[in-house]
């Protein structure tokens, strides 16, 4: 009897490759719209102090006092700046800092809102920041630039879900997706969670901190906006649910450690 000849065997799928960096399509692009706006300081620097003249945000401007004051922008500035600052930064430290947060809060929300939601989340943080910074420094002059308030934001928002079992903080969890898109807790439930507590007394307690002390993080010597920092984080963590596009659940429950890893 004569053996059929061997057959290839079928060999088991290539698991697909995971790229490097996955971030969502919406983080990506605002990084690049940053690193792209900075490019201005490649001009001369009389330009280049116009542009944050400009587009930073000068409290200033909207002293009702100044009489024949005019400032560059004009009327304009007066409703742009509101935004505007927050995509101009002092060097690539600063720029580096602000990424370096938004890389997993910013990720997480950019999927869960997508693109249009993740924008304008951005941009009322922003205008959030702006407000505070504006009732805490109403006469003054230095034009106040960078990220920070949108980027507090989105942290404040991301602890509405993150700690949520199967999210991106919590002790189980699936891929980046599904992580990101868990039913969020009700505002009152997430001040009542330990877990989202500590993190904002840390928060609070390490920007009062930079404030009270006037501390700088690669800025050139210029002082945190740390009021901003706190009005855009208020603001994320109030205005979360009118963004938030999953359904909500009172099931949503806070993951919980492994029990051989409770101590009390």
């Amino acid at each position: 009897m004569e053996s059929s000849p061997d057959l290839p065997q079928e060999l088991p799928p290539v698991p697909p490759r995971e790229p490097i960096l996955t971030l969502p399509g919406a983080l990506t692009a605002y990084v690049l719209l940053i690193a792209a706006i900075h490019l201005r300081v490649l001009l001369p620097l009389e330009w280049e102090n116009w542009t944050v003249d400009v587009f930073g945000f000068i409290p200033k401007r909207y002293d009702s006092t100044l009489m024949n004051v005019d400032f560059p922008g004009g009327a304009g500035a007066k409703v742009w700046t509101f935004v505007s600052y927050s995509l101009l930064h002092a060097n690539l430290t600063h720029i580096g800092f602000n990424v370096l947060w938004l890389l997993p809060f910013g990720s997480a929300l950019a999927r869960r809102f997508g693109a249009l939601r993740f924008f304008l989340f951005m941009a009322v943080t922003a205008a959030a920041g702006a407000l505070a910074h504006l009732l805490t420094h109403e006469h003054e002059i230095a034009p106040m630039i960078g990220a920070s308030a949108s980027v507090s934001g989105t942290m404040a928002a991301a602890m509405r879900f993150a700690f949520v079992q199967g999210s991106f903080l919590s002790f189980s969890r699936g891929d980046a997706e599904a992580a990101a898109r868990v039913p969020a807790l009700s505002l009152s439930r997430a001040l009542r969670n330990p877990r989202v507590l500590g993190f904002l007394s840390v928060w609070f307690v390490v920007n009062i901190i930079f404030g009270v002390w006037s501390l700088s993080i690669g800025t050139d010597g210029a002082s945190v906006a740390w009021q901003a920092h706190i009005g855009g984080f208020i603001a994320g963590l109030i205005l979360f649910a009118l963004f938030d596009p999953v359904p909500h659940t009172r099931d949503a429950a806070p993951a919980s450690p492994p029990a051989e890893r409770e101590l009390h």
